[in-house]
């Protein structure tokens, strides 16, 4: 069965979280991804790397900054991790790769993008969201803003966002058959994603309250997350009136008979959340998860995500489905300079041109002694 993204060969400079993640996706759904390490002694930390190969080039050495131009004149798409300046540095930008081949995707991965205040600084997930003001909508109220780990910045905002980049620099290159530079930065990206938050607010329809005090944000008794006895938690989203009356009901609730406030009647929320708590605290999970299964209270389970198989290539596409994730058991590391030898040799590199880039420790990988040659 083939795939949607066959034939495809993709160069991925080894970095950490959002670049891989884009390479990621584009190997879930068949790209041959080869991910550009420097050396065969660098600590692997890349979790991200089912069905990618590695080579392990001293980007150091003339002729291993020469050895990935090649490779690149051969290629599709590169993505690159690091800061503005570090590729055009080593000889590695744009304006080179381009020149060399024309049709190339050359997707740049950053935090705060290419240029403005904050381009050549440090950061993270957490700093990302600050300034992309999504950060400001997070959290309790009358508590610091709070922060998703490092899922919004780095794999939704970034490593997602420059993976949709290439696609559409991919569909634009079918029409005008020339590549082009994916600026994917994950302030802009996590920004953009928060769309509905800010048009919202600018339409005064939501978020007008401070945060932690709407319905979405944690301020709603029906929109939250409840104990249960033994420990364990249930969400509920029963934002919809007609859903709210069957989460009452599982809760065995009666809005006359218990005298309950009115769904929107924020003031009655304190209330109602302190008699949902002490109700979820009476039975287990499980059976919460008895009583509103198969219903449409929005109240479901919230499971440890160490408890989930391995998450499968999304959206689903059933007639060129991505490839399917192996064993629970299969090594979630790639072995840095694991496939050197065979990537090269695909890219037209002879047996001679190989041993020179060995004995100029321009190229690191298993097999690739001389007398292996």
């Amino acid at each position: 069965m083939s795939t949607p993204l066959a034939g495809l060969k993709v160069i991925e400079i080894a970095g950490l979280a959002p670049a891989p993640f884009a390479g990621k996706i584009l190997a879930d759904f068949g790209a041959d991804v080869i991910r550009v390490d420097r050396s065969k002694s660098a600590m692997n930390l890349d979790v991200l790397a089912q069905g990618k190969r590695s080579i392990a080039l001293n980007l150091k050495s003339p002729a291993g900054i020469e050895a990935l131009v090649r490779l690149c004149e051969n290629a599709d798409v590169v993505i690159e991790p690091f800061r503005p300046g570090v590729m055009e540095r080593l000889g590695l930008g744009p304006d080179v790769l381009l020149k060399r081949n024309p049709r190339l995707v050359y997707a740049r991965m950053t935090g705060f993008g290419q240029e403005g205040h904050y381009a050549k600084m440090a950061g993270h997930d957490i700093n990302y969201l600050a300034i992309s003001g999504v950060l400001s909508t997070l959290g309790k109220h009358d508590d610091k803003p709070a922060f998703p780990i490092n899922l919004l910045a780095d794999f939704a905002g970034g490593g997602l966002m420059c993976a949709l980049g290439v696609l559409l620099a991919l569909q634009e290159r079918a029409q005008s058959g020339k590549g082009q530079v994916v600026d994917a930065a994950m302030v802009g990206g996590v920004n953009y994603i928060g769309s509905f938050v800010y048009n919202m607010h600018k339409a005064g329809a939501l978020f007008q309250t401070p945060r932690g005090t709407g319905q979405l944000d944690g301020g709603a008794p029906f929109y939250d997350t409840y104990k249960t006895k033994d420990g364990l938690y249930m969400a509920v989203g029963a934002l919809e009136s007609e859903f709210y009356e069957l989460l009452l009901q599982g809760l065995g609730l009666n809005r006359e008979k218990d005298q309950l406030p009115e769904q929107m009647n924020t003031e009655g929320w304190p209330m109602l959340r302190e008699l949902f708590t002490k109700i979820f605290l009476s039975k287990t999970q499980a059976e919460w998860v008895k009583v509103f299964d198969q219903t449409d209270a929005c109240v479901t389970p919230v499971l440890d995500y160490y408890e989930m198989s391995t998450p499968p290539p999304a959206p689903r596409l059933l007639r060129t489905p991505g490839v399917q994730p192996k064993a629970e058991s299969e090594e979630i590391f790639l072995e840095v300079g694991g496939q050197s030898q065979e990537i090269l040799k695909e890219a037209g590199f002879s047996d001679q041109e190989i041993r020179d880039l060995v004995a100029k420790n321009a190229v690191a990988g298993p097999g690739l002694d001389k007398a292996a040659l």
